[in-house]
């Protein structure tokens, strides 16, 4: 393989990259930090519903058993 050919496929790759770059829609300012807003109220309600769920399972497993 010639080294001519490889940093030509090179070059054509790095070229080929920034023009998909080029394309993409980045999201405002606004939006990543409403979409992070979401995110994490969203991981508070699970985290609270997943400790609610684990409290009340311990304790029915505790009563059926008799601990």
């Amino acid at each position: 393989m010639n080294d001519k050919s490889a940093i030509s496929r090179c070059l054509s790759f790095i070229g080929d990259v920034r023009q998909e770059l080029d394309k993409i829609t980045w999201p405002s300012r606004k939006e990543v930090t409403i979409t992070t807003i979401v995110v994490f109220v969203l991981a508070v309600i699970a985290a609270l519903f997943f400790s609610i769920v684990d409290t009340v399972a311990y304790k029915v497993i505790h009563f059926v058993i008799g601990r």
